[in-house]
């Protein structure tokens, strides 16, 4: 393992490798094949390590030996070295479950509420309300989350969970077969009372893993135990998935989660700082939300790495440009390239409204707002002139777009969430 983790040195620098994985230790007693534990020496390192190279450990050790296993990172108590064991479960108890992931944990918003409020029916009522639940989004906007709470929630009661990715449900087939041993595999995942298998899209195109599933996933229904599944996108759209698991996956409910809005990121950025013990004020906070990407995950590794550096630093008050400064490789500094066309489509987007709204002569409140930020957009991202933009919109003059420009600047200056709106809307603009 140690020679594993040697590799990583020509692809870190000198700073991440000695602040971080030179501080892991491999802990041989608890790793086992499909498994490696290893500990951190506080968890602040740990929670980093999780973070930016857990997966690329599981890379390089499956190039070593040929599988990927799960890398588990714990904090080393120094007190009780010889008595330090890992919190893993047996694997019919749902060992992978992430304890921190659960529905009191997860920040509700109206991009999330459907899904949510059918994982808790399902954690709730096995088999009996909707089944199998399949929850679709892209990456990093909760599926994953709500998984687990339902994983949890159900562990906390004496059900018999599995928690599983589809590429560990893989490696497990693909393990048994070359020991012969399929049927200790089905016993397995055909006895449990939920079974939760996320990203079950990599099963597309692997044809025989397909047709155990295909089985697993009959024997589960009829003997009323639950499934429920997570996907980047719906059933109808896995090209490479047998149309009869197609029709199975659709049988039950599919529960989109959409991109959180504004007021949602602000409230998940609360959340976890109150749970991280990071106190900021609002204005960072709006900040941070307006120039961080929907993707939730991103806006934990950005509080991971504020946490860590706020510990290392010693610093006791968190400034704008320190905040800045931690979001430097997030934040799009360059917006080469925009255009008229980028920006009414990124406000007109925000704002649910057709781009032939905003160029419409229409009065309507929330088309005139949309229409004064796309002009200030326009002069404040683009080399596009007043007289310009006056003759783009059908004005009389650019003194009409003068006092569009003032008006935005104004409510900018004197409220603090048009601000925040503002700089969402340009972190959007591609």
């Amino acid at each position: 393992m140690h020679s594993i983790l040697l590799q990583l040195k020509n692809e870190l620098t000198p700073f991440e490798f000695d602040n971080y994985i030179s501080q892991l230790s491999y802990n041989e007693k608890y790793s086992r094949d499909d498994r490696i534990v290893l500990n951190a020496p506080n968890i602040f390192v740990a929670s980093w390590i999780k973070t930016k190279y857990a997966n690329k450990i599981a890379h390089l050790f499956e190039a070593h030996n040929g599988f990927k296993p799960e890398v588990i990172i714990e904090v080393l108590n120094p007190n009780k070295k010889k008595e330090n064991k890992p919190n893993i479960r047996k694997q019919n108890t749902a060992s992978n479950l992430n304890p921190s992931f659960t529905f009191a944990s997860f920040v509700v918003g109206n991009s999330n509420t459907f899904a949510f409020n059918v994982a808790k029916a399902v954690a709730q009522n096995q088999s009996t309300s909707y089944n199998p639940l399949v929850i679709y989004g892209n990456t990093g906007l909760g599926k994953t989350h709500l998984l687990n709470a339902i994983g949890n929630a159900n562990v906390s009661v004496g059900k018999n969970v599995i928690y599983t990715t589809s590429e560990q449900f893989l490696n497990d087939f693909l393990f048994h077969i070359r020991n012969n041993t399929m049927e200790r595999f089905r016993e397995k995942y055909r006895a449990c009372d939920y079974l939760l298998i996320d990203d079950i899209q990599f099963l597309s195109g692997k044809d025989q893993i397909q047709e155990e599933f295909f089985h697993t996933f009959n024997e589960l229904k009829e003997n009323n135990k639950q499934i429920v599944l997570t996907s980047d996108r719906p059933p109808k759209d896995m090209n490479g998935l047998e149309e009869r698991l197609k029709t199975r996956f659709t049988s039950g409910l599919l529960a989109d989660i959409q991109p959180p809005e504004l007021e949602t990121k602000i409230n998940i950025i609360r959340a976890k700082c109150e749970l991280d013990g990071i106190h900021l004020n609002d204005a960072i906070i709006n900040f941070i939300a307006a120039n961080i990407n929907d993707n939730i995950r991103e806006i934990e590794g950005v509080l991971v790495k504020l946490n860590f550096s706020m510990n290392v630093t010693n610093i006791q008050e968190i400034s704008l440009e320190f905040i800045k400064d931690i979001l430097k490789e997030y934040i799009k500094e360059s917006k080469e390239n925009v255009d008229m066309d980028s920006i009414i489509e990124t406000v007109s987007r925000y704002y649910n409204l057709k781009p032939s709204d905003i160029k419409s002569k229409s009065r309507s409140k929330n088309i005139v707002t949309a229409r004064k930020i796309v002009i200030y957009l326009a002069r404040t991202l683009t080399p596009n002139s007043m007289p310009y933009l006056a003759n783009f919109f059908g004005m009389k003059d650019h003194s009409t777009v003068s006092k569009a420009m003032k008006s935005i600047q104004n409510e900018i200056n004197e409220n603090q969430n048009f601000k925040t709106i503002i700089e969402e809307i340009k972190n959007k603009i591609k």
